[in-house]
């Protein structure tokens, strides 16, 4: 008799929402869903620096590993011949031996691997994952979209396939997961196997996962010990990958990463913007997530939430570019359940003026002991915070009329006549 290994196939786990919050290390049972579509490939262009900075059009990759995956990738990625667009993943995982040939397609060239989900405009008011939108990603046209890091997903088997990329860019808001595979073995011939060849089977399939994948995680560069911690969780559960593991691991260890600034209409339009930090000397991640919602189309307010941090003297909390003032979060923050939450009222103007800056000063002062003022500088990018403000202002309410003013005495003097 001969028996065939194969890969395991992921499970979602749905990111909680708030990218002010580090994902848990704690495994998850992952939560039963439909069967996630084959893999597709396709071009997306999108608004001006949608992509970052002069990148308006990426490759998008979602969708479940399937056995036919290696292949299509390697035929699209021909037919881009000469073209090193960025390439965005979503993906709940699929079949390992596949994730693990596409990865070392994306070795072959220079390309930047991240995680977001692709919203296509083509699709209408059609669900991203209904019939017709799929066939519309599978038509090899060049589609319309924008692309959402919150909530992203890259699971299972999609984190190895993103190691095949040179530079690989994770947002705070999106998630990596891994868990253990599972192995699935058939037996061919005729008879029955026992439990004890099955078992064995099992375990020599194990064997064959475990040295493929130490031998590609090192060809990539990075630490063993992720495939350590994947082992230590069982299949039917997931583990999201802390800031500090993708950083550890070597999967993306910049100490600033942030997401531009988006602009989102889920039930009430809103501009959102993740930011994780680590600041030099510490090895813990700071996660924080702005906000801004309008009050009409000349006043706003701007959020800042992150975890509560140390208690200091006096904290003080403000922006600042090269063309604005310096506006100043309210003196203290709301606190509540291990959060902080600091506010401000803006006006259009003042937007407009951090949005014409490439980048934006985020300082934070507070009291020494012996009575000095100390100050912490870090310059936060305004990436795509113009269209995403022209969009909110174009979803406003409208201002509210001011009630007529009265004449004082012109009661008393209609009264008179």
């Amino acid at each position: 008799m001969t028996l065939r290994a194969l890969s395991a196939i992921g499970l979602l786990l749905f990111l909680i929402a708030g990218s002010a919050r580090a994902a848990a290390p704690a495994a998850r049972p992952a939560p039963g869903t439909e069967p996630a579509a084959p893999m597709a490939f396709y071009v997306v262009k999108g608004a001006p620096d949608a992509c970052g900075q002069g990148c308006d059009r990426w490759i998008a990759v979602e969708g479940q590993i399937d056995s036919g995956a290696a292949a299509r990738f390697r035929k699209f990625l021909r037919q881009l011949r000469g073209s090193d667009l960025p390439i965005y993943f979503t993906s709940p995982g699929g079949n390992l031996d596949q994730a693990l040939a596409m990865g070392a397609m994306l070795r072959e060239k220079p390309v930047i691997a991240r995680v977001a989900r692709t919203v296509v405009s083509e699709c209408g008011f059609e669900a991203q994952n209904g019939d017709v939108c799929l066939k519309l990603k599978q038509s090899g046209r060049e589609l319309h979209g924008e692309l959402w890091t919150r909530g992203a997903t890259c699971n299972s088997a999609c984190p190895y396939l993103i190691l095949g990329a040179a530079t690989r860019e994770i947002a705070p808001d999106a998630v990596l997961a891994v868990h253990s595979p599972r192995i699935v073995v058939h037996f061919h011939g005729t008879g029955t196997p026992t439990a004890a060849m099955q078992s064995a089977a099992t375990e020599r399939g194990l064997e064959r996962a475990d040295r493929m994948l130490q031998s590609y995680i090192v060809k990539m560069g990075v630490d063993i010990g992720l495939l350590g911690l994947a082992r230590t969780v069982k299949y039917e559960d997931m583990h999201a990958l802390t800031r500090e593991e993708i950083a550890s691991f070597g999967i993306d260890r910049r100490a600033l990463a942030e997401t531009p600034w988006t602009f989102e209409n889920t039930g009430r339009s809103i501009v959102r913007k993740a930011v994780a930090r680590r600041d030099d000397g510490e090895e813990a991640y700071r996660m924080s997530q702005w906000r801004l919602l309008c009050f009409s189309a000349e006043q706003f307010e701007l959020d800042l939430q992150r975890p509560a941090a140390t208690p200091s003297i006096f904290p003080t909390v403000q922006i600042s570019s090269r063309n604005s003032t310096a506006l100043y979060f309210r003196s203290s923050p709301v606190k509540a359940k291990g959060f902080e939450f600091w506010a401000m009222r803006i006006n259009k103007a003042s937007l407009q003026a951090l949005a014409g800056e490439p980048q934006f000063d985020f300082i934070e002062t507070s009291q020494t002991p012996d009575g000095r003022r100390r100050a912490h500088t870090v310059k936060l990018s305004s990436e795509g915070l113009a269209g995403a403000l022209d969009r909110l202002v174009a979803a406003c309410p409208p201002a509210k009329p001011m009630a007529p003013m009265r004449t004082v005495g012109s009661r008393d003097n209609a009264a008179k006549k």
